[in-house]
């Protein structure tokens, strides 16, 4: 699978998670010059805390675009060390 946005691949790995819909990326195959990082944080019931970047490609920003969860909830444990995209960045097969 490959992350793209503003004609940028972001991430590519064939080692996906899914969950609710949602591909986490290992950490390891998310270009890491992309991503800034962001004070925005939510909650998930049953995965717990998750944190935010914002993407950056080309001067343009994309806030709070790409999410993970640092310490997840012993049932989401299989996302732990995964990002995830949202906002326009398009999730396709590789």
């Amino acid at each position: 699978m490959k992350a793209i946005w503003q004609g940028q691949v972001i991430a590519e790995s064939d080692d996906m998670v899914v969950v609710e819909g949602n591909h986490y990326f290992p950490r390891a195959s998310v270009d890491t010059a992309v991503l800034r990082p962001s004070a925005t944080h939510t909650v998930c019931p049953w995965k717990g805390t998750a944190s935010y970047f914002t993407l950056e490609v080309d001067g343009q920003t994309n806030p709070d675009a790409a999410w993970f969860y640092p310490e997840p909830k012993e049932a989401a444990r299989q996302i732990r060390g995964r990002v995830a995209f949202w906002r326009g960045v398009q999730v396709t097969p590789g």
